[in-house]
């Protein structure tokens, strides 16, 4: 069924009770009137700008009331397709919030209409996992108040001297019944709330822990320690701030904080370019994270002032083997030399690997065969990679 235009009479009929939810309408014209029951009683009258059979459509349930026209209407047609395709591109909490109006809104309809209070059928999973998400948003503010988020170090090696030179903060949150929580999971929660701001702030003051923890550790190398910062984290206004008085307090040298930045359609590149030149000139460090796997775009890279490229793991996997996957490392490698940048491979898990990196002059390598991620008590047992 298309989106067509229904026109009525005054007195015509659009749907009655107990009718398939063939449309939801938009009125465009004209006045109806809504009325339920054995005895027919109005119950509501909808206008120009109104939607009306909309929540049948939704939840699959036949009309639990009849649509009159009262004058002459206009009417456009909503297919169900329609509406399930945006409801299936919609955040699962948004849909969960739907699915509690509709069974409120048929439980008091029932309860008007003296037919009790059942509820029809049509709550799924996808409601439950709209719960979920809602309940574990409250759980990680629980987390984040009580101090439950954990910091793991992974090195960064330098592969000419073959020394650890810095290492990414991760953040990791062991659930108090779930057990550990995939960061996939809890950081993409954060990012779609503003619970990203205080993670992020967060990570930063465990990463400062570690730089200080390291200068007592080794007070004759100055490591770095890189953060992650999401593109809603820069949508902030005073981030850079925020952050350079956090470091300052400390009295720690801003180059040994190295912001790492994720490719993302939703980065704004020019906000992305100021901030970096921002962040440069206060003496920190930026890398443009996961290069090449996200939402690339080579027509931007001249306008981002970044120190480091940090190509993904998916490249690395396969250079032994691959040819082709070698000449893309070697070329991406090129590029950021190029540009004056220096390189992070991530994923190294083999020697081979490690040699191919350092014969294309690869500066820094991540992975397991470097080293895993670690406590921040661990840190002193990692000077050199395995």
């Amino acid at each position: 069924m298309n989106s067509h235009r229904v026109e009525l009479v005054a007195g015509e009929v659009l749907f009655r009770e107990s009718d398939p939810p063939d449309a939801a309408y938009l009125v465009e014209r004209g006045r109806l009137a809504i009325t339920a029951g054995s005895d027919q009683r109005r119950i509501a009258e909808v206008g120009a700008g109104e939607l009306l059979g909309e929540m049948a459509v939704i939840d699959r349930s036949p009309r639990t009331a009849t649509a009159t026209a009262l004058e002459p209407c206009v009417l456009l047609a909503i297919t169900p397709e329609q509406i399930a395709e945006r409801l299936l591109n919609t955040d699962p909490v948004v849909r969960a919030l739907l699915e509690g109006q509709l069974r409120r809104y048929r439980q008091t309809l029932a309860q008007s209409l003296g037919q009790g209070s059942q509820i029809p059928e049509g709550e799924g999973t996808e409601a439950l996992l709209g719960i979920d998400k809602i309940r574990l948003e409250g759980e990680l503010r629980d987390a984040l108040r009580e101090g439950q988020l954990e910091a793991r170090f992974q090195p960064l090696l330098e592969i000419r001297p073959g020394r650890v030179a810095g290492y990414e903060a991760l953040v990791r949150w062991r659930h108090p019944r779930r057990g550990w929580i995939s960061p996939a999971e809890f950081i993409a929660l954060a990012e779609e709330t503003s619970l990203i701001l205080p993670v992020g702030d967060y990570v930063l003051e465990l990463a400062l822990d570690a730089l200080m923890h390291l200068d007592d550790a080794r007070p004759d190398q100055a490591q770095f320690v890189a953060i992650n910062v999401s593109a809603r984290q820069l949508l902030e206004e005073g981030l850079l701030a925020r952050m350079l008085e956090r470091i300052q307090r400390r009295s720690l040298d801003p180059g040994r904080i190295k912001i790492e930045l994720t490719e993302s359609r939703a980065l704004d590149p020019i906000r992305v370019a100021v901030m970096m030149q921002q962040a440069r000139l206060a003496g920190m460090k930026v890398a443009l994270d996961d290069f090449g796997t996200g939402y690339s775009n080579l027509q931007y890279m001249h306008l981002l002032p970044f120190d480091t490229l940090k190509v993904d793991q998916a490249f690395v996997r396969n250079m032994h083997e691959s040819t082709r996957a070698l000449r893309i490392v070697e070329s991406i490698v090129g590029m950021a030399h190029a540009l004056g940048a220096d390189v992070v491979v991530e994923g190294v898990e083999t020697a081979v690997q490690l040699e191919q990196l350092a014969a294309m002059g690869c500066r820094y390598a991540q992975g397991w065969w470097v080293g895993k991620p670690q406590k921040l008590s661990e840190l002193r047992h990692t000077d050199r990679p395995p």
